[in-house]
């Protein structure tokens, strides 16, 4: 059983950095799809970045473009999400999930099959 666990998460002033991590504990997440969502209250989960099993990453969400980036370390079995110049507008809970096989990496949350419980990222003065 795949359960995933993200951590990382707090509270922060604009203009601030946090990394978000994503891990499974016990199972090696070398070749699966990974993709970071994100909820703000009131608001439907946004796709925000997602990293394949062959190392090539997009990013889905044109507001952290140049400040988010996603990377994988496949010795430590983390996939992290750096956040950058963090604003009020980034503040919700961040989330990571696999990919079903035999799908590719997308910003809809349907092909997503393990989903971690989430990390709240508060950017607040």
């Amino acid at each position: 059983q795949l359960k995933l666990v993200e951590s990382g998460g707090g509270l922060v002033q604009p203009g601030e950095s946090l990394r978000l991590s994503c891990t499974a504990a016990g199972v090696s997440l070398v070749g699966y799809h990974i993709g970071w969502f994100r909820q703000a209250p009131g608001k439907e989960r946004e796709g925000v970045s997602c990293f394949d099993g062959s190392g090539y990453s997009t990013d889905y969400a044109e507001s952290v473009k140049g400040r988010f980036a996603i990377s994988r370390d496949n010795v430590k079995n983390i996939v992290y999400l750096q956040m950058s110049s963090l604003k009020p507008e980034d503040t919700a809970v961040y989330y990571c999930g696999t990919i079903a096989p035999g799908y590719i990496c997308t910003d809809e949350g349907v092909p997503y099959d393990h989903w971690g419980q989430g990390t709240q990222v508060t950017v607040s003065s």
